[in-house]
């Protein structure tokens, strides 16, 4: 069982930059293949990025390609989603999500059945 905690959710205005990150309490992140989604009120949860456990491959959203990065701290405790360009789109509750993958095949996987713990979400807000 792992618990995750996300945090750097904000309002912030159209255009503006802003970093999520993702934390487990207690343990490192380094066994796990981990993915950000978003869920907007009134719509179904979408996702955002993911990346391998090795950091190696990623993969994103078309809708944020170009804007959004997923990378992960050296030590592997924290997964960040760095987020430019925002869009009054974006706006939505942020949850970070972890499967465990001691043999490196999840891979960057977008699917979120893939994903086994998830966060409590942060919120962020674009305004126009």
């Amino acid at each position: 069982q792992v618990q995750l905690i996300e945090s750097g959710g904000a309002l912030v205005q159209a255009g503006d930059s802003l970093r999520l990150s993702c934390a487990a309490s207690g343990r490192t992140l380094s066994n796990y293949a981990m993915g950000w989604f978003r869920q907007a009120p009134g719509k179904e949860r979408a996702s955002v990025a993911a990346m391998s456990k090795s950091g190696g491959t990623t993969s994103y959203a078309d809708s944020v390609k170009g804007r959004f990065t997923i990378s992960r701290d050296n030590a592997k405790t924290t997964v960040y989603l760095q987020m430019n360009s925002l869009k009054a789109e974006d706006t939505a509750t942020y949850y970070c999500a972890a499967t465990i993958d001691p043999f490196g095949t999840a891979g960057d996987s977008l699917d979120a059945r893939s994903y086994d713990y998830w966060g409590q979400g942060t919120q962020v807000t674009v305004s126009s």
